[in-house]
């Protein structure tokens, strides 16, 4: 028998065009902790409950990473794990890294858009002019609000059937 061997397809699977291959980039925006050392990059970045972080992820496709000096919450469990393996970013400034893993054909304009939400963010306003942190601290009266709809169902589930 010639051609290829049976075995040999399942694991390539069928032929791709160039631009469906999936690519893996790593973007890194620094935050500029120097220059505005009383802002809350961090606290800006995340959001209510992580909240603002997720939706930048969620409408560009790429993870997004708080990396280096300050990007543990508690300050003393960041100097124990400084300089073990995997935490060697927490000797290095705060910096951001913007990771995707998408085909080759949208990579490109995927991290491009997520550094362009990203670098609007790490500009500090004056909080009277922060639309953002405006919004941030609408939703977090929300999340917060004792009026939230709530589940008529202990636990939030569904009644069962009897």
């Amino acid at each position: 028998r010639v051609g290829v061997p049976q075995g040999a397809v399942g694991w390539q699977g069928p032929p791709q065009s160039p631009s469906s291959y999936i690519v893996k980039k790593i973007l890194r925006l620094e935050v500029p902790t120097d220059t505005y050392p009383n802002f809350n990059f961090i606290g800006h970045l995340l959001g209510p409950r992580g909240n603002s972080l997720k939706r930048i992820e969620a409408s560009t496709g790429c993870r997004v990473f708080i990396r280096g000096k300050g990007s543990i919450k508690d300050s003393g469990k960041e100097e124990q794990l400084k300089g073990r393996p995997g935490y060697e970013h927490l000797s290095e400034p705060l910096h951001i890294l913007i990771e995707a893993e998408l085909p080759a054909n949208v990579i490109d304009s995927r991290l491009a858009k997520a550094q362009e939400i990203l670098e609007e963010l790490l500009k500090p306003e004056d909080e009277s002019q922060d639309y953002y942190k405006r919004q941030q601290l609408r939703e977090l009266a929300m999340l917060n609000s004792p009026l939230r709809e709530e589940s008529p169902h202990p636990g939030g589930a569904p009644a069962t059937p009897t």
